[in-house]
């Protein structure tokens, strides 16, 4: 019986061994990028291609170093009509994010959003970081926003 007892006792030990090696830090996906860390939304314009017009919104987005990306943003005006990506003037969604520097683009699969029909969308995003600053854009210019923050 104590064999039997000792096997066992190895067994479990072992196994939460290895489940606490794998599920360790180091070994999850890392982002490197210069997005990582927080940002403070400057402005946000909206419009066609040259006619961007700035909006009254306040925010941010948050770029962690495990690939995860999550945005909040205000309109002041808790009446301002929604979009897509927003309801009475709030916007707030999270998920994983692949970046890639090199063309400057990332993509955001939105896991949780105060707007659901956003939930299980991918969407890709330019971005162009000049020192302290970021500027996101949509990939399809015929959406109409830029969106500029500061580094926090």
């Amino acid at each position: 019986m104590t064999t039997k007892l000792s096997i066992v006792t190895l067994a479990l030990a072992l196994a939460l061994t290895i489940g606490h090696i794998v599920s360790l830090p180091a070994l999850a996906q890392r982002c490197t990028s210069p997005l990582v860390g927080a940002w403070r939304m400057t402005t946000l314009e909206v419009g066609t291609a040259g006619t961007l017009q700035a909006a009254p919104y306040s925010g941010q987005v948050i770029f962690t170093e495990s690939c995860t990306l999550s945005v909040q943003a205000m309109n002041p005006d808790a009446n301002a009509p929604a979009t897509p990506y927003t309801m009475n003037g709030y916007e707030a969604y999270y998920g994983p994010v692949t970046i890639d520097d090199a063309t400057k683009t990332f993509v955001i699969t939105v896991e949780s959003s105060l707007v659901r029909n956003l939930i299980g969308q991918s969407m890709t995003r330019v971005f162009e970081v000049s020192g302290d600053t970021l500027v996101l854009t949509p990939t399809d210019p015929a959406e109409g926003w830029r969106v500029t923050y500061e580094r926090l």
